[in-house]
């Protein structure tokens, strides 16, 4: 796992689990939102946005969180090694926009540019998450299926699955201790015999 595609409809948790993700492997982690707008929330020019993002998949290990715009995300799904998708079923989105809106209100959402304008941000998130649902979640689904046999594919469909994924994560890059080289100890007496 050495390039990896975090995407999924808004306010589905990616950024926390992007975070997660690279905080447990050391992969270095960029969020699109942060490249496509500047603080405050402006976007930038989108031949500017193209460019970091081209630059970014030419680099050896990335995580890469967001959307960006389609011809850009596909060529993200084709250089990634690794895709995560986050499926949750549609109310849950809607509840964790509202949930990021109050919660913004106190502290910048995590991985939006400093200083978003969270009413509009909001807003926006409302109108995206029936969007993507339309349009997007079908593509998304039929590209993960579609590459399950060539790259690693983690489709997670609820918050239960997000924590077993990050569960499983955590094994595989846990940096072994010596109690983990130490064998075994024999059981002995009744608990030995039913192992």
């Amino acid at each position: 796992m050495k390039k990896v595609a975090v995407f999924g409809n808004a306010a589905g948790g990616k950024s926390t689990l992007a975070r997660k993700v690279a905080e447990l492997t050391r992969l270095p982690l960029y969020r699109l939102d942060t490249i496509q707008y500047r603080r405050g929330g402006g976007k930038v020019p989108h031949e500017e946005y193209l460019k970091a993002h081209a630059d970014l998949l030419m680099r050896d290990q990335w995580i890469i969180d967001g959307f960006g715009c389609v011809p850009s995300a596909w060529e993200r799904f084709v250089a990634a090694d690794t895709l995560i998708y986050i499926d949750l079923q549609l109310f849950t989105h809607y509840w964790w926009v509202t949930k990021r809106l109050v919660k913004g209100l106190f502290a910048n959402p995590e991985g939006w540019p400093e200083d978003s304008p969270i009413w509009s941000s909001t807003l926006d998130s409302y109108r995206v998450v029936g969007r993507c649902h339309r349009y997007l979640t079908p593509r998304y689904r039929r590209l993960v299926a579609d590459v399950a046999s060539t790259k690693r594919v983690h489709h997670l469909r609820s918050p239960a699955e997000i924590r077993s994924f990050l569960e499983a994560i955590e094994q595989e890059y846990r940096t072994p201790t010596m109690n983990d080289a130490r064998p075994p100890v024999a059981a002995h007496g009744p608990q030995a015999a039913r192992r």
